[in-house]
């Protein structure tokens, strides 16, 4: 179970690297504007708030990341905590966009579902463990 959740969480983590890559480097390119339904001048009027926003998602990807590898070398503890902050936080932006966003619940799906999945896996398989 521990091996299966850190794939769905790897999983998430490898989504969030991609929109990390569409908000803060692709923002205004034709593939980001097909993702997000933009126009170029919507696409510019937010380029900032993008790029500050795919950031976020940067930073839960490598949470994630460097959880797993932590965990793998054997500091379960501290890697399990990394893995469960980033992929949970992850779940709950996605909360927070279904609820703003109603429109977008496809989307936010996208974005939580993974995370959410590998979190319980690896709940549960620790808690075979310990």
């Amino acid at each position: 179970m521990i091996i299966a959740g850190l794939i769905a969480t790897g999983l998430a983590a490898a989504i969030h690297l991609f929109i990390f890559y569409l908000e803060s480097i692709a923002w205004t390119t034709p593939r980001a504007l097909a993702v997000f339904g933009m126009s170029p001048q919507e696409a510019e009027a937010t380029r900032t708030m993008a790029f500050n926003q795919g950031f976020y998602n940067l930073f839960l990807a490598v949470a994630v990341i460097v959880g797993t590898v932590v965990l793998a070398v054997g500091h379960t503890a501290v890697g399990a905590t990394l893995v469960f902050t980033g992929a949970g936080s992850m779940v709950a932006a996605g909360l927070v966009l279904i609820l703003s966003s109603p429109d977008k619940t496809s989307a936010a799906l996208k974005q939580l579902v993974p995370p959410l999945v590998g979190v319980v896996l690896l709940a549960v398989g620790l808690a075979g463990v310990l």
